[in-house]
């Protein structure tokens, strides 16, 4: 059986490879979680006021696409709206809960989709498909999904054109039909080059759902290899994942992860031609916290070290002997990734090079080697080559560096 050919908009997005994901909406004031209407019996009590308050004045869109881009990504998926129904965008009077009824009065997914034009990322709309306030939602669902299509219809006529649509909110009612053909049929006709993505959640990661679907999600999930063989057509695969436990801001939510844990799973994701979605959270008004923009911040440092290949590198057919280094092919040369190495000291290092032992190797690799050398400094290493077989010197870091993944560019006569 052969594999499909992707269209287009998936191959594009594919190259994307790391993106932002922002949650931000009302329950963000109440500072613990993007689930808090649903699951604390007094945010229900508070939301009229959260309302009467909302002002966006630390929403700063420019300042979030430089962030991103800084970052290294690509595209940012934004929640134009969420679970508890309120709408970052003007819904042009199909409903008062939205941004333009609150003293903001702006359209914030326009300020969005501009500010991401402006700075060449690629701007994505989360559109909830559930709604815990909205009356027809379990009372009228026929009336519910005229109500959902219009609102998306809002989003796919009024901005330009958009990266996607990325849906979440499904799996609340898993046998229920959504009339998806209706759905997107229409974003078809309306934006034909957006990517379709609906989000299939935490139970089941990487199912394709609808044949309309052109991505698969791994929500808090590792990627796993897609076995697209007689697929009726290319479907991409994005892990979505938090910096900490929440995806709506929650500042007693102390466990972020290390910058180490984030750059091996954006590898990871490479690994197996999967993107990767990586969260945060807005603060009440739209601010972005210190935390999320430094970690942001160190991560841009990796990825534009490894710019060269972690964008259009393809997964490789080229084995590593060492379980977590992978293979990215591009243009004809080969990209090792390599993990764990340590840190040396200044006699750490003589004794690297002098010692004979060397304990990396590649298989598999069809040409003739001409040259190996790390990306960051350009230096060469040392390396035999037996058949298909490359022994190549990895020694570690000089004291002073500690890249997490470093990544050695080979060459090919």
């Amino acid at each position: 059986m052969s594999i499909p050919v992707p269209e287009k908009r998936i191959a594009e997005f594919e190259k994307k490879a790391f993106g932002m994901f922002i949650h931000w909406g009302l329950y963000s004031s109440l500072d613990r979680g993007e689930w808090t209407f649903d699951l604390h019996e007094d945010s229900k009590d508070k939301y009229p006021e959260i309302f009467n308050n909302f002002t966006a004045k630390d929403f700063d869109a420019v300042k979030i696409a430089k962030l991103a881009k800084k970052a290294g990504m690509k595209y940012i998926t934004l929640t134009t709206r969420h679970h508890d129904g309120f709408s970052l965008y003007d819904t042009k009077g199909l409903s008062d809960y939205d941004v333009m009824h609150t003293p903001c009065k702006r359209d914030l997914v326009r300020e969005f989709v501009d500010a991401c034009n402006a700075e060449g990322i690629m701007p994505m709309l989360y559109h909830t498909t559930l709604d815990w306030q909205h009356p027809d939602f379990n009372n009228d669902f026929d009336a519910y999904l005229e109500y959902l299509r219009k609102s998306v219809e809002i989003l796919c006529t009024n901005y330009g054109p958009i990266g996607g649509l990325w849906f979440d909110g499904n799996w609340s009612k898993r046998g229920a039909d959504w009339k998806l053909d209706e759905l997107y049929g229409m974003i078809h006709r309306l934006q034909p080059d957006a990517m379709v993505i609906n989000n299939t959640g935490l139970s089941e990661q990487g199912k394709t759902g609808h044949p309309e679907i052109d991505s698969v999600t791994f929500e808090q999930g590792q990627a796993t290899v897609m076995n697209r063989e007689g697929m009726p057509k290319y479907v991409a695969a994005e892990m979505c994942q938090t910096m900490n436990k929440h995806w709506g801001v929650a500042s007693m939510d102390l466990d972020y992860k290390s910058p180490r844990m984030m750059i091996e799973r954006l590898c990871h994701a490479r690994k197996v031609g999967a993107n990767y979605l990586l969260n945060i959270g807005l603060e009440a008004q739209g601010g972005v916290n210190k935390i999320s923009e430094a970690l942001l911040e160190v991560i841009g440092i990796w990825t534009d070290m490894a710019k060269e290949s972690l964008y259009e590198g393809k997964p490789s057919d080229i084995k590593c002997n060492h379980e977590k280094d992978f293979v990215l092919e591009k243009e004809n040369c080969a990209y090792i990734y390599v993990h764990d190495l340590p840190m040396l000291g200044p006699k750490d290092v003589v004794a690297a090079y002098e010692s004979k032992d060397e304990n990396h190797s590649i298989s598999n690799v069809k040409g003739k080697v001409k040259s190996i050398k790390w990306v960051d400094n350009d230096e060469e290493l040392l390396f035999t080559q037996n058949g298909d077989v490359v022994n190549y010197r990895a020694v570690g870091f000089y004291y002073g560096r500690q890249l997490i993944v470093r990544i050695a560019k080979v060459t090919f006569e």
